[in-house]
């Protein structure tokens, strides 16, 4: 491979232009040593590439690459129904814009601040308008806690749990886009749902009733870091310690697996704030989400 840049983010930049491209399988490897150096940032296009290559309709979009004339990378994107970035140069990102500008899929746009405001500083003039936006605090948790008394029945999710799991992810997907999946394409959101449990990438505590108490998403991995995305815990069961308990004892099963687990929480959420520093979990970044129009 011709080698990935350092770490440190709005390099100079090279001398001469850059070429940008969809990727190939055969430059994964590369690819995946470029997003490893920010592991933690990159987790989500890397668990993507990890799970399905390069190329793949599960990707629900196109990796790029920008390639300067000394052959390195300057940036990876993916540019699809999610687009996610990383890149070291802002000419990366002004030439990932270009990339979206053209497609017609994009749903939403996610990434560090400063990185979401570069990208859109090209993108807006000509790509698809602004539906919502939100800030979004990312929390990190290296360590687990020890005072765990643990949860009765904690399990990965089976194909029998998708009619419990299916409406509650959507419901949370819901409060943070304004859209209902299952209500614009319900049979893709369950297809999607059903294969995350195959994956064994959904835990679940469900009563002896029937009813579903608590529920994670393990939506991307890598060798260093976990991403978890909706996570839940029954109404009734909020403000005792049952979701505690049982995130701090999935957390515990996931870090034998990797060195951070990691996620997302809404920056008005401050509830949810205080509920993931009592699970350990630091606070680590600021991330902005941007939704489109999609008319």
């Amino acid at each position: 491979m011709d080698g990935v840049m350092t770490q440190t983010q709005f390099l100079p930049e090279a001398e001469g232009g850059v070429t940008t491209y969809a990727l190939g399988e055969g430059e994964r490897e590369e690819v995946l040593a470029f997003l490893a150096e920010r592991p933690m940032h990159t987790v989500c296009m890397a668990g993507l590439i990890r799970d399905n290559g390069v190329e793949s309709a599960h990707n629900r979009g196109t990796f790029y690459g920008c390639r300067n004339t000394s052959g390195r990378l300057e940036g990876v994107a993916l540019v699809g129904h999610a687009t996610l970035l990383d890149a070291r140069t802002r000419r990366a990102y002004r030439e990932f814009a270009l990339a979206a500008q053209v497609s017609t899929r994009t749903h939403v746009i996610m990434g560090e601040s400063d990185a979401v405001e570069e990208f859109r500083g090209h993108y807006a003039d000509a790509g698809q308008r602004m539906r919502r936006a939100c800030r979004e605090l990312l929390f990190e948790l290296r360590r687990p806690i020890e005072d765990v008394c643990e949860i009765a029945g904690m399990r990965p999710a089976t194909p029998a749990d998708l009619d419990l799991v299916a409406p509650v992810h959507a419901g949370l997907a819901e409060a943070e886009s304004g859209v209902n999946p299952l209500d614009v394409d319900p049979e893709g959101f369950r297809a999607r749902c059903l294969r995350r449990i195959e994956q064994g990438r959904v835990w679940v505590v469900v009563s002896e009733d029937g009813r579903l108490l608590f529920k994670a998403d393990v939506q991307a991995e890598t060798p260093e870091v976990i991403y978890l995305e909706g996570v839940y815990v029954h109404p009734a069961e909020r403000g005792s310690d049952t979701g505690r308990r049982c995130l701090k004892q999935l957390s515990r099963e996931l870090l034998l697996r990797v060195r951070r687990v990691c996620l997302l929480v809404n920056e008005e959420n401050e509830r949810a704030h205080s509920f993931y520093r009592m699970c350990g979990f630091r606070l680590r970044g600021v991330y902005d989400t941007i939704f489109l129009r999609l008319d």
